[in-house]
């Protein structure tokens, strides 16, 4: 792709999140397109979200399961941003119309007390800047169609890397915990939609380790020359499928020991 091409395909997913119409496939829009185009992409995308009065707040991680890499035919998870206007308080409700086709995982969340970067960043060097662990949902949401209905075709990753890694929203549980006060890889949850278990799993699953999901983004994020701040949140990926959120649903978490997190939808 070229950079004007870039700029393009940023603008139509722009254009689809605040229409709430989703777009066609950027896969099929752009045959050949690379994961370098797609992070060019989303860097697009977000730079116009900047523009418009939004901030960072950090980052997300996605596709750190085996079965979810399987699925999309990729050995690498990926990467977005989150920005201000995705953090939901604990408890709260996310306003009708608000996300087009939302769903729901849940993850081990960090919150960062230092910069972290480096291809040389080690796991010591993520205990040592994380401030502390929480429970954590991720709201998901799809500004490109799921498959396109003429070919049948479904997303690829390129097309959920430029819709931000399909970044929606953030809700952060209220307990906070020191990031060795626990192994995170037995940190798990049970997540009820409605009063009724849809999903548990354990942090094992995001790479056999949580810690190793953020390593894996500050090595990645030194190739394009960027840090995770200091007051960052990191999603470190989920350990469930993602759970479909319709109007009306209401989700909560249960990480037992480790705390909990709810979050309804109007």
């Amino acid at each position: 792709m070229t950079p004007d091409q870039h700029t393009q395909a940023a603008e139509t997913l722009f254009q689809a999140e605040q229409s709430g119409t989703q777009c066609g496939l950027l896969s099929l829009r752009y045959p050949g397109m690379t994961l370098d185009d797609a992070y060019a992409v989303q860097k697009q995308l977000v730079a116009k979200k900047l523009a418009a009065g939004r901030h960072r707040i950090g980052w997300k991680i996605g596709l750190t399961s085996r079965a979810m890499q399987d699925a999309l035919k990729i050995e690498t998870p990926d990467s977005g941003v989150l920005l201000d206007d995705m953090a939901f308080g604990n408890g709260g409700t996310v306003p009708a119309g608000r996300f087009i086709q939302p769903r729901v995982e849940a993850e081990i969340a960090f919150v960062m007390k230092a910069p972290l970067a480096g291809a040389d960043c080690t796991r010591a060097d993520v205990l040592a800047a994380t401030d502390y662990v929480c429970p954590s949902l991720e709201i998901l949401d799809t500004r490109i169609l799921r498959a396109d209905s003429e070919t049948g075709q479904a997303r690829i990753i390129t097309d959920t890397i430029s819709d931000n890694a399909a970044n929606a929203g953030v809700v952060l549980g209220d307990e906070r915990h020191a990031v060795d006060a626990h192994d995170l890889r037995w940190v798990g949850a049970i997540v009820t939609r409605d009063g009724v278990v849809e999903e548990t799993g354990l942090g094992a699953g995001v790479l056999n380790d949580p810690v190793t999901s953020v390593l894996w983004l500050a090595r990645r994020m030194a190739e394009y020359g960027l840090v995770i701040e200091a007051g960052d949140i990191v999603l470190s990926g989920s350990f469930i499928r993602p759970i479909e959120a319709p109007p009306g649903a209401a989700f909560q978490a249960d990480f037992g020991p480790f705390g909990s997190v709810d979050v309804n939808f109007a």
